[in-house]
């Protein structure tokens, strides 16, 4: 049996309050609780995933000043899958565009790719929420402004003459996108209210590992690999920002490569007991 899911008394995002008061409101956040809860394979793999990248973006998050709940925007753009190309060519955890990535920072070029990586994507997801945050004086319009874009957040609200995200009539996918964002943190926060029982020994692991500094070319990057005691496959999972065979450092730039340790590859890094609860 199927049945509707039960809306959480109060809401707040980013330490802002959600108008549960509001008929509108409570329908779109209704729709996206349900889609989330009963598309039950994606939700678990982020329950999953949470613990391994997590574990990245979250310090970052607070290094930076950006509140913890904007964990649930990169959710939202991706499920925290780094491999995910939008049909506009957005990619990574963050989905930036070439162009807006390039504008907070990142390489992006034959050899490297900065939207795949964990930690400088989230630093430039962070440098673009704290410009729109300064702008729009709100996180929950800050966030509205990451899938709209500032131009077209302001330009909306000016003609609209309104000043809160929830007075807003958008496009739907941007009327959407918040809502989507507050189901995925109640999901998150509470998954055993909504049927979901994810143990911390069913998340995947933190990710173990030390780095190694590069500043010249390394024309094979398999013979790199091996040299430093693993294969090319692993070298891509840690960097899947390395997106060539080789890497062409002419400007003698200074590369961390993440080298995982040894204990990644044992066993009971992927062990649990079958149905075994926190």
């Amino acid at each position: 049996k199927s049945y509707p899911v039960r809306l959480p008394d109060s809401l707040d995002f980013a330490g802002e309050q959600v108008p549960l008061y509001d008929f509108d409101v409570v329908e779109r956040l209704d729709r996206e609780l349900l889609i989330n809860t009963y598309w039950h394979s994606r939700t678990i793999l982020i329950l999953k995933e949470m613990k391994q990248v997590g574990g990245i973006i979250k310090p970052i998050l607070k290094k930076y000043g950006v509140p913890q709940d904007f964990i649930y925007l990169a959710v939202a753009e991706s499920g925290l899958q780094n491999d995910v190309v939008s049909p506009s060519g957005a990619k990574g955890i963050w989905q930036f565009l070439e162009s807006t990535g390039e504008n907070y920072g990142l390489e992006i070029n034959e050899y490297v790719d900065e939207r795949l990586n964990y930690e400088k994507a989230t630093e430039a997801a962070c440098k673009y929420l704290l410009e729109s945050k300064q702008k729009f004086g709100s996180w929950t319009l800050a966030a509205a402004s990451y899938n709209v874009g500032q131009g077209g957040l302001e330009g909306a609200m000016k003609n609209q003459k309104v000043k809160s995200y929830y007075d807003l009539y958008l496009n739907t996918e941007t009327s959407r996108y918040i809502f989507r964002i507050l189901a995925l943190k109640e999901l998150m926060k509470n998954p055993e209210s909504y049927g979901f029982y994810v143990a911390s020994t069913d998340q995947y692991p933190m990710w173990k590992y030390h780095s190694v500094q590069v500043d010249s070319s390394i024309n094979d990057l398999a013979a790199f690999a091996s040299y430093n005691g693993i294969n090319y496959k692993y070298l891509k999972i840690f960097n899947p920002w390395m997106v060539n065979t080789s890497l062409q450092n002419t400007s003698h730039k200074s590369y961390a490569v993440k080298i995982p340790e040894p204990e990644m590859f044992e066993d009971e890094q992927h062990i649990s007991e079958p149905g075994s609860k926190e």
